[in-house]
């Protein structure tokens, strides 16, 4: 049995891509200027910023795409809702052990790695508003009488009387 494919893969799917990309770049040009700034700290705490938030923010784009699958089965909405709260929830675990395992480390310059985070945080932020807005996503997920390929001449119904003219709405 073949699945129905939803709407929302292509978009979050572009910005899971996008999303890395972009960390990546932050990664290098925060790498460069926290080296610049404070030295190898500064490096470290620059890539610290953007790898915790890369693994953050791409986990929820993720889990919605994993929870996807199962679009079509009967259980969808309980499925789609666990994973992506089960996904939530584990983010807001690994946020919590992240800044207690790098509070207080001395390599971490806290000024550096907060303009890491804004800057990937922000970058994510933009990637998704830009990859949904120039997706062309229908409202719903379905086809419309006509759209299967059969012709439609746009003649009168059968049942209408001879003569009877027709409007378009």
């Amino acid at each position: 049995m073949s699945r129905p494919a939803l709407s929302s893969t292509p978009v979050l799917r572009t910005a899971l891509v996008w999303g890395a990309i972009a960390t990546a770049a932050i990664a290098v040009i925060g790498g460069l200027i926290g080296y610049a700034v404070a030295g190898s700290d500064g490096a470290l705490s620059a890539l610290a910023g953007a790898g915790i938030t890369a693994v953050l923010m791409l986990l929820t784009a993720a889990s919605i795409l994993i929870a996807n699958r199962w679009f079509g089965d009967d259980l969808y909405v309980p499925i789609f809702f666990g994973i992506v709260l089960g996904g939530w929830i584990v983010k807001l675990i690994l946020f919590i052990v992240a800044m207690l395992v790098l509070r207080g480390q001395p390599w971490i310059v806290p000024m550096v790695f907060f303009l890491a985070v804004v800057a990937s945080v922000v970058a994510s932020l933009a990637i998704d508003a830009i990859a949904m807005l120039r997706a062309r996503v229908p409202y719903t997920d379905v086809t419309l009488p006509g759209e299967d390929g059969a012709a439609d001449d746009g003649d009168a119904t059968p049942d209408a009387e001879p003569g009877a003219r027709k409007f378009d709405a």
